[in-house]
């Protein structure tokens, strides 16, 4: 697929799964770690026009002056912004409005894609589609948390939904030794994920399989939920101070767990993953297993030898950087750099990932309590 073509296809699709929302679940921010819809389709059309429309096409004319105030997330080299806990206040730029606004970008890139930019345009050209792809499963989460809040559980229409795992699970051996480690190759890849290095592991045996619903309530039924022995001192005061006594979504309904999935409320499906599920009960989970999580390097030397991509992983490695880990000059030096504190790492992908997003060095991460990413567990012994 040329970059043209990559560029159409990604653009699209962000359009094609938005197909089916209502007008008024546009503008929605029930929490502040979720962005409305509208503000996910400005934002990711912002970028192309503040990092290539605005930089390298001459005589570009910007849609709207206000658009790059309202719309820029985090990047302060790119000047003053919206605070994210008010993304959900905007009811204007209207949601035709911004429809309007992609329509022109994308008309702009088109015809800048045909001017046959330079190398080092390509590579930004290439970073904003992959963002857009990172905010489009961004999308999923905030939607079906916006949806999986409300009495009567609307959903949209999509195909985000988990398989059932029909096999018992198997133990893979993985033997002592020195490992390389992160992106070595001429493919697309972010800057956390460079810092080509080796790493020394012990001999471990990983599980092939992440954690289904039936083990997990295995663990809340055992009372896991209750026993501080189990969890780190802040996981244990942030369950206590919000109240968590089941993963995201779950409800006991007379005497039976159910949850919201984009497909509707239901009965929890015992050989589904256990899904939305912090680092904080990740751990808990593992502990009461008499086991633990991966750590990232352990992760990415087994993913050879097992499948993967239901959903992210936790891993029990924070997020840092690889040796010789170097930063983009500018606003783009953001993107990932200034986030390697207080996170942890994720490995993998899930059901919301897009096709081809993904790649065994990947490092996602999130902060410890976050739950409203599709995340799961895998264990190790």
């Amino acid at each position: 697929m040329t970059l043209k073509d990559s560029y159409i296809y990604t653009r699209k699709r962000f359009v094609t799964i938005c197909k089916t929302l209502k007008t008024e679940d546009y503008s929605v921010q029930p929490e502040v770690f979720v962005s409305p819809p509208k503000w996910h389709l400005a934002h990711s059309t912002w970028f192309f026009e503040q990092f290539v429309l605005s930089e390298f096409m001459p005589d570009y004319k910007v849609f709207d002056e206000d658009f790059a105030y309202l719309f820029n997330s985090y990047y302060n080299n790119a000047g003053t912004r919206v605070l994210r806990p008010n993304r959900g206040l905007m009811t204007r730029p209207t949601v035709d409005e911004v429809y309007a606004y992609r329509k022109y970008v994308d008309e702009q890139m088109l015809l800048f894609l045909d001017t046959q930019p330079s190398e080092t345009i390509k590579d930004i050209i290439t970073l904003g589609i992959q963002h857009e792809q990172q905010h489009q499963e961004l999308f999923y989460y905030d939607i079906k948390y916006i949806l999986g809040h409300q009495p009567t559980f609307p959903t949209i229409e999509n195909k985000i939904e988990l398989t059932e795992i029909e096999q018992p699970s198997k133990w893979l051996k993985i033997s002592e030794g020195v490992y390389p480690i992160g992106h070595d190759n001429n493919a697309f890849c972010y800057d956390n994920e460079m810092g080509y290095h080796k790493v020394f592991l012990h001999e471990f045996e990983i599980s092939d399989q992440l954690v289904t619903n039936k083990a997990y309530m295995e663990f809340i039924d055992a009372g896991g939920y209750k026993n501080f022995n189990l969890w780190h001192a802040e996981g244990w005061d942030f369950i206590q101070q919000n109240d968590i006594k089941a993963p995201e979504y779950w409800h006991q309904i007379e005497g039976k767990w159910h949850y919201y999935t984009l497909q509707g409320f239901q009965e929890v499906k015992p050989n589904q993953l256990v899904s939305h599920i912090s680092f904080y009960e990740a751990y808990a989970f593992a502990e009461w297993k008499h086991m633990r999580l991966p750590t990232e390097f352990e992760w990415e030397v087994a993913s050879k030898q097992f499948p993967y991509g239901q959903l992210w992983e936790w891993t029990n490695s924070a997020y840092l950087p690889y040796p010789n880990f170097s930063k983009a000059p500018g606003a783009l030096g953001e993107y990932n750099g200034k986030f390697m504190i207080n996170q942890m790492v994720l490995r993998g992908a899930s059901v919301a990932t897009a096709e081809g997003h993904s790649r065994p060095t990947y490092r996602n991460f999130f902060h410890p309590e976050m739950r409203w990413q599709f995340s799961g567990i895998r264990l190790v012994k």
